[in-house]
């Protein structure tokens, strides 16, 4: 299926672009998120008239992310969990987790932008993660697992 871009999405193409992609990605996805538009002609003369704004929005969001990149890159989280006596811990630490700590402190952070790539964290210490603000913008924190009192 033919789509226009309504946003740059990584791996696929750029605000803008029309580009061919599976009938599945764009019906399920990439029309109902509003991050694209069947590419009829018409649909394409309306967002020619809509590209400054649709570019100025997308500028708006990649300065909002590097704003929030900066105040959060290099926090150190501390998630108690309960754990054993050799240091692994009963259940896991997972993105929620660390999404939940995140938001506590007072940002606005999903669990699907933390990025864990060893998997869930199921032992005590600690663990550098980033988290994708932006398909540009990744803050690094890290997260320091201790056992529960």
């Amino acid at each position: 299926m033919q789509v226009i871009l309504l946003e740059t999405i990584p791996h696929v193409g750029a605000l803008g672009d029309v580009v061919k992609v599976k009938d599945g990605y764009a019906r399920n996805y990439l029309i109902p998120q509003k991050k694209a538009k069947r590419a009829t002609q018409v649909a394409i003369q309306e967002f020619e008239a809509k590209r400054a704004e649709l570019e100025k929005a997308q500028a708006d969001r990649l300065a909002a992310a590097t704003a929030l990149k900066e105040k959060i890159d290099g926090i150190v989280l501390e998630i108690a969990s309960k754990a054993g006596v050799d240091g692994r811990l009963f259940g896991s630490v997972t993105n929620m987790d660390v999404a939940e700590a995140l938001n506590k402190l007072g940002y606005d952070i999903h669990k699907s932008q933390v990025r864990t790539p060893l998997g869930a964290i199921k032992a005590i210490g600690e663990y550098p993660l980033q988290i994708g603000l932006h398909h540009d913008v990744v803050a690094e924190v890290v997260v320091n697992v201790v056992a529960e009192a």
